[in-house]
């Protein structure tokens, strides 16, 4: 006979960590794991095309510039970066009523401080520059690509 089992209660899910989570390493899907759990399939997607564009800057650290494969595989990772950046602008800027209908439903709300939106600016700040940094390393190497194909 087995013995019912107690009922658990929700974790609470915070805002700030959430943000924080996504603007430390969002590329790898940790604030996704922290929301939805281990059982989250997306979450277990994020690593991939993040190490492939690992993969690329190590690439061009070995092989050097004419590396055509790190070309493509680098912008990969600025895009990875920058969803994890745009995601925690997301966490950071939800107001605290929806984030607990959503996260911590049938909890007590806890009102969130300075930390999210601290965590938005940041995320801001380094998703812009990597998203422009990738954009222009991308067209760099297309037009050179291109300059290098039109001279031969």
């Amino acid at each position: 006979m087995s013995t019912p089992q107690p009922h658990l209660k929700a974790i609470y899910k915070s805002k700030t960590l959430a943000t924080w989570c996504a603007l430390l390493l969002g590329a790898l899907g940790f604030d996704r794991l922290y929301l939805y759990g281990l059982k989250d399939k997306l979450a277990w997607l994020y690593p991939i095309p993040t190490l492939v564009g690992l993969y690329g800057v190590q690439r061009m650290a070995a092989l050097g510039q004419e590396d055509r494969l790190a070309w493509v595989l680098i912008p990969i990772l600025g895009i990875m970066i920058s969803i994890g950046m745009l995601t925690a602008i997301v966490h950071g800027l939800t107001p605290d009523e929806r984030w607990d209908t959503k996260h911590n439903p049938g909890q007590a709300g806890r009102p969130t401080a300075w930390g999210p939106v601290l965590g938005a600016i940041v995320a801001l700040l380094i998703g812009g520059a990597v998203l422009m940094g990738t954009i222009a390393f991308s067209g760099q190497r297309y037009f050179e690509s291109r300059l290098t194909a039109s001279s031969k």
